[in-house]
């Protein structure tokens, strides 16, 4: 399949494949729900959609894995996962092309959330592409199946090879990224023990919600964090699963509200639970589907009649709420990948005033952000 890849107001065309994941553990990728009628504001120009002194961030298709990039007024740089890997290097390639995009000559940065393919099997056709400086993850393999074993294996020889430093995290440990707050929220299997800022209010929407099994795969480890820049609050907790979102969340919210959400998992309905994403009561969410991958009905509905919420955006048109109704998926405006199509992004700018922007590079449309 051709596809074309939007690199600010440029695009470099590529060759690509689809996606499709069991439950639980990820598998080989083949290639919401918000519709209010708030007025979109297209701009004609890069420059009427970032500023200096932004905070940028490039969500890349990696069709239906992860790879976050975020580079600070000053230039540093963080990278949250790093996609699949084989594909002829495709996802590789893509966030490459995005950091090059950026300025970036190397990533300071790379945070991987969890030892799942989806997320780290990108690191060492990555690190043949550009170098990385240190990387962050929630310490050991977890859940060891021969694939998981195999991609873990693969993290460690490239550490090795490239005498990267390694920083394992541990919930409640703030990473030293210059320019941004990054807090761990999440970590091995456990969560962060204080209130946040705004947070300890009993939570409501716990009464609401069964109690879910535990998790025991690397899902329930990953580790999660909450980004703060220009009291902007952006939260990613990798593919964090509810039973963790529990603990988290009930009896009391530890996090307080949230002005973006990464919508956790891809949008699978082994996490974001309306306990988790009704009480952060987030202004925007971005979900990193696939077409094939993430993007669950029962997930869609969640973010649609979450409390405050003015929009989802998608990387990709989810296949399965298209077959469940025409109201399912986000309004097409704000979807970077429709039907057929991959290899768009969508960006984040965060102003220093804390006001923020969004783009779909498939069109260049944007949708601003005040002041909450």
């Amino acid at each position: 399949m051709k596809i074309c890849v939007a690199l600010l107001l440029s695009a470099a065309c590529l060759v690509s494949g689809g996606a499709a994941k069991a439950q639980g553990r990820p598998t080989k990728p083949t290639a919401a729900t918000n519709t209010a009628a708030a007025p979109v504001h297209v701009t004609p120009s890069a420059g009427d959609f970032a500023r200096p002194g932004d905070l940028h961030v490039w969500f890349v298709d990696v069709e239906g894995g992860q790879a976050t990039l975020f580079v600070t007024p000053q230039g540093t740089s963080l990278l949250i996962d790093t996609g699949w890997e084989d594909h002829n290097a495709r996802d590789a390639d893509r966030i490459a092309a995005a950091a090059r995009a950026a300025g970036l000559h190397r990533i300071d940065f790379v945070l991987i959330t969890h030892y799942h393919e989806d997320h780290v099997g990108g690191v060492p056709q990555l690190a043949q592409r550009i170098p990385v400086g240190t990387y962050f993850d929630h310490g050991d393999l977890y859940e060891k199946v021969d694939i998981n074993q195999q991609i873990f294996g693969a993290y460690l020889q490239e550490l090795e090879r490239s005498h990267a430093r390694r920083v394992s995290v541990k919930a409640g440990d703030r990473l030293p990224v210059p320019g941004l707050d990054v807090l761990a929220l999440s970590s091995e299997g456990k969560v962060i023990n204080r209130d946040l800022p705004g947070g300890g209010a009993v939570n409501r929407y716990c009464e609401q919600e069964p109690v879910p099994h535990e998790d025991r795969t690397e899902n329930g480890h990953s580790l999660g964090v909450m980004i703060t820049f220009a009291g902007t609050r952006i939260l990613d907790l990798g593919d964090l699963t509810k039973d963790r979102e529990r603990m988290l969340m009930c009896p009391s919210n530890r996090l307080g509200g949230v002005d973006i959400d990464i919508v956790s998992h891809h949008g699978w309905e082994q996490s974001s639970s309306a306990a988790l994403v009704h009480a952060i009561q987030p202004r925007v969410a971005i979900m990193d589907n696939g077409a094939t991958k993430g993007g669950s009905v029962p997930v869609l509905d969640v973010y649609r009649s979450s409390p405050g919420l003015e929009t989802l955006w998608q990387l990709h048109t989810s296949e399965e709420g298209r077959k469940a109704g025409p109201r399912e998926n986000t309004a097409e405006a704000f979807i970077a990948n429709p039907p057929g199509v991959d290899g768009n992004m969508i960006e984040l700018v965060v102003h220093r005033d804390g006001t923020f922007a969004v783009k779909n590079d498939r069109t260049g449309m944007v949708r601003s952000y005040g002041r909450k």
